[in-house]
């Protein structure tokens, strides 16, 4: 089986079911392929997304019938690139994770109009990474695949590792050689192959480049490369969630941090869907993205006024938004500059902070993908790039179980004292 890059009209997957996908269609030409395990156009090399026939007709129908579904993605498997009977094979079956009404974090910030965080670190590894991989899974399926693989900063080799040991397939995942150890863990703990690459990530993205056109790669699929239109998708959950959880009704803003940007680009595609399919009003939202100072590519071109994005070298605490060549950058700053957003980044003395400042408030640990877009709102909030009088919304993505080595320096006991009162009176720590 030939391991595909390139979509070509000729190839024939008639036998495919993938629900209501019917096409692959390029994002720059707008050309459309048949479905297959390719993503990059042959006309253009434009990045391929999927094409859908979406149920129409009545809007009170379909949100009924969401809303019977399971209480988790496949809830939302008419919108999506999946069989109709997704939910009976064997899945992770991430997502309908807590979108939490962040009272105090709004009280902190000075958010009058609505705070809401959506916690996507209760998916199974514990990131959202579990529902982009969810649908790679069903694609891999359809196409034949017998290994799944990818290139990670961390969380996506997790939610690989585990949705191939669930699903029957072997995996084999690719991340830079300095990782979290939190994550190396959890990646290499479902008994796959695990491979440390020496470099950053865009080295390893290098790597699998290479491999998946070598005979070496014959019969994988690698979910973020050959499968990256269909693994894309899942972000869409993210949208669709967000949209039922606050009564079928879009935020008015949204801060979504930016990896490759693809999170972005997908929710603010499911946005769309929801408004043409009738499901929710036809209204204007804010979306903005959040990256890390330290690998800030996206953030520096939009505050410059460039639609290009230059690489960077990525030098940040939050690695899981350490890429320094994101593919859908441009795609980040139309859809910020499109719907009157911005790109921001913080530092990662500020990314700490922001992590207690949610944990303090909410009880939520977040990983430092999370502290990024706390703090990246924080600071629009300040700088009147986010209104506070309206209804808002914060993504964070991880668990902080993953990244403690960001807050364990300055993070521990308030007090060591010995087991008697009289200790804990002197240190002070007894109510009055």
């Amino acid at each position: 089986m030939a391991v595909h890059t390139v979509a070509t009209p000729s190839q024939d997957t008639s036998a495919v079911d993938l629900g209501p996908a019917v096409a692959l269609s390029c994002r720059e030409c707008g050309e459309r392929f048949p479905l297959g395990p390719v993503f990059a156009c042959v006309s253009c090399f434009g990045p391929l997304e999927v094409a859908y026939d979406l149920p129409t007709g009545d809007p009170e129908a379909l949100r009924a019938a969401i809303e019977a579904g399971p209480a988790n993605i496949w809830r939302y498997a008419p919108l999506l690139p999946v069989p109709a009977d997704v939910a009976t094979k064997p899945s992770l079956n991430p997502g309908f994770t807590q979108l939490v009404k962040a009272d105090h974090l709004a009280a902190e910030l000075g958010v009058t109009g609505g705070l809401y965080v959506k916690d996507d670190s209760g998916n199974p590894t514990h990131s959202f990474k579990d529902r982009v991989v969810a649908i790679a899974v069903e694609a891999a399926r359809a196409f034949g695949f017998t290994t799944l693989s990818c290139s990670s900063t961390g969380n996506l080799a997790g939610a690989v590792g585990a949705a191939a040991a669930r699903a029957g397939f072997r995996s084999c995942v690719f991340i830079p050689h300095d990782l979290e150890q939190g994550k190396v863990v959890m990646a290499a703990v479902y008994g796959g192959d695990l491979v440390g690459i020496e470099g950053n990530y865009d080295d390893v993205n290098r790597f699998c480049s290479e491999l998946i056109g070598d005979p070496l790669g014959e019969g994988w699929g690698f979910v973020n490369v050959n499968l990256r239109p269909y693994y894309g998708e899942g972000s869409k959950s993210l949208a669709y969630e967000i949209a039922e959880q606050l009564g079928w009704r879009l935020p008015d803003q949204i801060v979504i941090p930016v990896a490759s940007g693809s999170q972005l680009t997908k929710i603010d595609k499911g946005f769309k869907e929801l408004i043409a399919l009738g499901l929710v009003e036809d209204r204007p939202y804010k979306i903005f993205g959040a990256q890390a100072e330290g690998c800030s590519p996206v953030s520096t071109a939009y505050k410059a006024g460039h639609d290009v994005v230059r690489p960077q070298k990525p030098d940040t605490i939050a690695k899981s938004l350490a890429i320094g060549n994101p593919a859908d950058g441009p795609y980040v700053l139309d859809i910020a500059r499109r719907t009157g957003g911005a790109v921001e980044d913080v530092d990662d003395a500020q990314v700490v902070d922001a992590i207690k400042l949610l944990a303090r408030t909410e009880g939520i640990f977040a990983e430092t993908a999370g502290g990024v877009t706390v703090g990246v709102t924080r600071k629009l909030i300040e700088a009147g790039l986010i209104d506070p009088s309206l209804t808002t919304v914060v993504l964070n993505t991880g668990d902080g179980l993953k990244t403690l080595d960001a807050v364990a320096p300055t993070t521990g006991p308030t007090a060591t004292i010995r087991p008697d009162l009289d200790a804990f009176r002197a240190a002070g720590l007894a109510t009055s």
